[in-house]
Formats: C-alpha cells, sequence, structure tokens
C-alpha cells in the first residue's frame, strides 16, 4: 500500500524536530482549523478530512495521478484541505480557460512556497511575483530583451555551443552507461549559463563560475522537491521547524556571491557596449544586454531583480528541460519503431554529414510531435504553477474565498479520454494529423504543458528551441541501447515542482555517423 503525503513528509529525517513539530501542528492548528471553518460556504464538493491534518493522511505522494483519481468522484472543481491550508483543484478544459483566461485577473498571483520566496530574491523575479505594475515591468524586460526573436537569434552561437559540447562529451563516454537527465541537465545548465554571461566570463574563471553554480542550483532543487510543513501550516512559518528556510538562505548567499561575481566582473573589465567592438555587438550575452539596458534606461533594474530573473530562466530552463529530453528518450526507447521513424526523419533533413541545427527543428514534424506528446504525457509542471486567489469568486455556482490555493491539474486533463484517444498510450502521431493541431500558445484548452493567459511560462520561446535541438541531435548523433540484462524502461513518475521519472533513464550510446571527425 502506498504511503500517504503526509506520512512521506514525517519520515523525511529532520533531528529532534519531529515531535515538537507534532505538538505545534495540533496545537496551533486545531485554532486555525476551527477559525477557517466557522463560516459556511458553498465550497466546492470534496473528501471529508480529519481535524487539524485536512486530507494530508490520505492522499498518495503522487498527487497528479491521486487528485485525478479524487475528480472522477467528486467532479472536476474539487475541494480540499492540505493542513489548514484551503485548495481547489481543476480538471477540466472549461475550467481552465475560466480560470486561466476568462477570470485571469482573479487568479493571477502565485500561490509561493515558503523556500520558493526565499531562492527568489523575495518573490523579485517574474515566475513568483505578485500580478502588479512591477510583475508587468519585468514581463515586458522578459519578452522584450531576453527571450524575444531577435535576442534568441543573436544568441544561437553561445546555445550551439554548449549543445555541441555535450554531444561530445556523450561520445566521450560511448559504449558506457550514460544518465540521460545528468547529461541533458548539465546541457540545458551550460546552454542558460552560455547565454546569460558566456561573453562576459571565459576560459577557468566561466568553469569555476559555473562549476559552483551548477551545484547551488543543484541543492536548491533538490531541497524544494521536500514536503514543507511551513506551506501546510503557515501560522508555522516563522519557526521554520524543519529548518528548510534557513538551508534555503545559505544557498541563496551562495548564490548571490556567484552573481556579484559576474556582475562585478562586467563593471571592472568595462564589458558595457563602449567597451565593445562593433564587430561583437551582435553577439552579446544577456548579462551585457541588461547592464546596457540599466545604464541607457537609468536603472530600470536594480540588481536584484536582475538576479531573480537570471534565476528564474535557470528555473524555468533547466530541471524541466531535461525531464522533458529524459522522458522522451524513454518513451522512444520502449518504442523503438518511432526512434527508428524519428532517426529516419533527421537523415533526410539533416544529412549523416552534418549537425543538427536550430534552422532544422521546423523541418522535423515527427520529431516536434514527439516533444508534443511527451509534454501532453508527463507535462512539467502537472499542476502547472500554483495560482493564489486575490478577492473571492464564485465559480461553476460554488464559492471561492480569497487566499485558496488553485491548482490547475494539467496531467488529468492531458489524459482525460473525452478529449484524447488512448490517452495512455505516447502516440505522437496524434498531433501530425489535421485534427489536432496543438500548440504551445495555451489557446486550446485540452492542451497546456505550459499554462495559458497573461501568467503563461515566459520561457517557451526558449523551449521550444532547446528541446527538440538536444533530442534530435541526440538521436542523430548516436544509436541507444539498454544496459545488459535490463528489458524495457520504466515509466513511473514522481510528483515534484516538476514531473521526473521516477528512476533515472540509464542508457548506452553508440555513434551513428560514419565520419567520426564530426565528433571532435
Amino acid at each position: 500500500m502506498a504511503s500517504s503525503f503526509w506520512s512521506q513528509w514525517c519520515n523525511i529525517s529532520y533531528g529532534g524536530a519531529g515531535l515538537f513539530v507534532s505538538f505545534a501542528v495540533i496545537a496551533v492548528g486545531a485554532i486555525s482549523w476551527h477559525i477557517l471553518r466557522k463560516e459556511s460556504l458553498a465550497l466546492p464538493p470534496g473528501p471529508r478530512g480529519m481535524p487539524v491534518l485536512g486530507n494530508l493522511p490520505f492522499l498518495d505522494p503522487d498527487l497528479h495521478s491521486c487528485f485525478a483519481k479524487m475528480a472522477q468522484k467528486y467532479g472536476p472543481v474539487m475541494r480540499l484541505w492540505l493542513g489548514n491550508k484551503l485548495t481547489v483543484v481543476l480538471s477540466s478544459p472549461s475550467l481552465a480557460k475560466e480560470v486561466l483566461r476568462d477570470n485571469d485577473a482573479i487568479f493571477a498571483d502565485r500561490d509561493t512556497p515558503i523556500a520558493m520566496l526565499t531562492m527568489t530574491y523575495g518573490g523579485s523575479g517574474l515566475i513568483w511575483a505578485r500580478c502588479d505594475q512591477n510583475w508587468r515591468m519585468l514581463r515586458k524586460v522578459w519578452v522584450g530583451e531576453m527571450l524575444s526573436k531577435v535576442s534568441l537569434d543573436k544568441l544561437y552561437a553561445l546555445r550551439h555551443r554548449e549543445v555541441w559540447d555535450s554531444m561530445r562529451r556523450i561520445y566521450a563516454n560511448a559504449g558506457t552507461s550514460v544518465n540521460v537527465n545528468e547529461r541533458t541537465f548539465s546541457a540545458m545548465i551550460n546552454v542558460i549559463t552560455s547565454m546569460l554571461w558566456g561573453r562576459t566570463l571565459e576560459g577557468e574563471e566561466r568553469r569555476h563560475a559555473d562549476k559552483e553554480f551548477r551545484q547551488v542550483v543543484w541543492e536548491m532543487f533538490d531541497l524544494l522537491t521536500k514536503p514543507d510543513v511551513s506551506d501546510l501550516f503557515p501560522v508555522l512559518a516563522p519557526l521554520d521547524i524543519q529548518g528548510k528556510n534557513s538551508k534555503m538562505k545559505n544557498l541563496g548567499s551562495k548564490l548571490d556571491r556567484i552573481f556579484d561575481f559576474i556582475i562585478n566582473h562586467h563593471e571592472v573589465k568595462g564589458l558595457s557596449m563602449e567597451g565593445i567592438e562593433n564587430k561583437d555587438r551582435e553577439h552579446k550575452d544577456l548579462l551585457q544586454i541588461f547592464l546596457q539596458n540599466d545604464e541607457g534606461s537609468k536603472g530600470i533594474l536594480d540588481k536584484t531583480q536582475l538576479k531573480a530573473l537570471f534565476l528564474d530562466m535557470v528555473a524555468a530552463g533547466t530541471d524541466t528541460a531535461s525531464s522533458a529530453v529524459e522522458w522522451a528518450m524513454a518513451e522512444l526507447m520502449n518504442k523503438p519503431e518511432k526512434m527508428e521513424r524519428a532517426q529516419k526523419e533527421l537523415e533526410q533533413v539533416v544529412g549523416m554529414n552534418n549537425m543538427v541545427e536550430e534552422t532544422h527543428i521546423p523541418k522535423l514534424p515527427f520529431l516536434n510531435a514527439v516533444v508534443k506528446e511527451v509534454l501532453r504525457l508527463h507535462p512539467p509542471g502537472p499542476f502547472l504553477v500554483p495560482r493564489r486567489i486575490r478577492e473571492p469568486c464564485v465559480l461553476r455556482g460554488y464559492t471561492i474565498p480569497s487566499g485558496t490555493q488553485v491548482l490547475v491539474n494539467a496531467w488529468a486533463i492531458h489524459r482525460d479520454p473525452e478529449f484524447w484517444d488512448s490517452p495512455a498510450e505516447f502516440q505522437p502521431e496524434r498531433f501530425l494529423s489535421g485534427s489536432l493541431k496543438c500548440d504551445y500558445s495555451g489557446n486550446d484548452f485540452r492542451y497546456l504543458p505550459f499554462g495559458s493567459g497573461r501568467r503563461i511560462c515566459a520561457g517557451v520561446p526558449l523551449a521550444e528551441r532547446i528541446v527538440p535541438h538536444i533530442l534530435a541531435s541526440m538521436l542523430h548523433l548516436f544509436d541507444w541501447r539498454l544496459p545488459d540484462g535490463v528489458n524495457g524502461v520504466d515509466l513511473t513518475e514522481k510528483f515534484g515542482l516538476v514531473l521526473r521519472k521516477a528512476t533515472p533513464f540509464i542508457a548506452i550510446p553508440k555513434p551513428r555517423l560514419s565520419n567520426l571527425d564530426l565528433y571532435a
């Protein structure tokens, strides 16, 4: 029998704090429980819970599939109590449209985990910021400067260099077992740091900064995967019982020192536009672009906002993209005829004497269908990014109080048999038919891998370039097989802010191209 979400939390070791946690939760939570329920509201239907803990003891750790099963009983709009936090889960395209687009102003704020708030400089970046004038300014800078088509085109050389370097590393390990997620995560973080400061730092300085940065980011992501009692019982947040927030502060201090070193290096070396030759102006990294913008716009961004935006880019583009590539490789390995089809397409479009370029991607319909199908089956954020309602509203006749956490279960919507044929099957061909023309814009509410509305994932322009580029490179340059004695790939999911494989995908690469000089 699967352990409950609450049991999973209780089993996490935090020294001698467990007993204190129990007493504190019971004492403080009991008061909160009665205060929150003293008003009779027409809340959506949902299961009965226990005092203090609410529904926590009865939830499986894989909340995305657990909530999908519960929605079959209680309906597409469902109420749960996670500790003393009221949560409404939506599991239909029409409800997603109502929340993400029709009434998105009411539902536009984030329900930010305490540790995430610490990690993002108090929500100073774009992803977790409150939807206000400051957020609109950050969004404008992000869309207009960081990930505009012009900017991405100019940064292509930096991206391609890192993708190719990552393929060389795989080639160096040909014939041995490769952890695909680790390789793609490393490739993605190298791609992003190259875009951020690849021309500001070079050589040993960059290698040292990147290595330290990767370690801190990995530790931050690992910390965020652990449940936090402060999020379930916000009244206990100041106590930081598990020490999670203090750990995040320590990691944040390390990250801050890295950012300060890189920014100061830019300033000391005089790498503003005045110090760049005309021939190099089209090849600036994002730090150079932003500091130029800061100088020319009399401080449109302060350094804290700049750091938070850079961290947003890393958070949005590394774990999500590497997981997407890993899922694609795992699904294809279990369907060798589909892997062969993707490789044949690459042979025809790219040729056996060339490496994959981003310009090839639009000419690879089946490969793009593979990516879309993977994002349908395994959306990076199964609940998108949690919303927090800013004022009371009525949804399908139910009263939703202000402050309620709202989750759109994209995973459930993507697997609803009412909208998808054979929804649990990996069938990239479904995206090649004329009747299904889904894209990443969020306009078709049956398909929401990146959300929709004003808070749609701002990293889509980069994701739709880099994910197929890395996947295509891995498929074109290498044949893959499973280690001896392994029959098939386990596709079990592990719930979290990013939906990962429960076990790493391990495979053995073999060079496909006859001209080995291409790997040099």
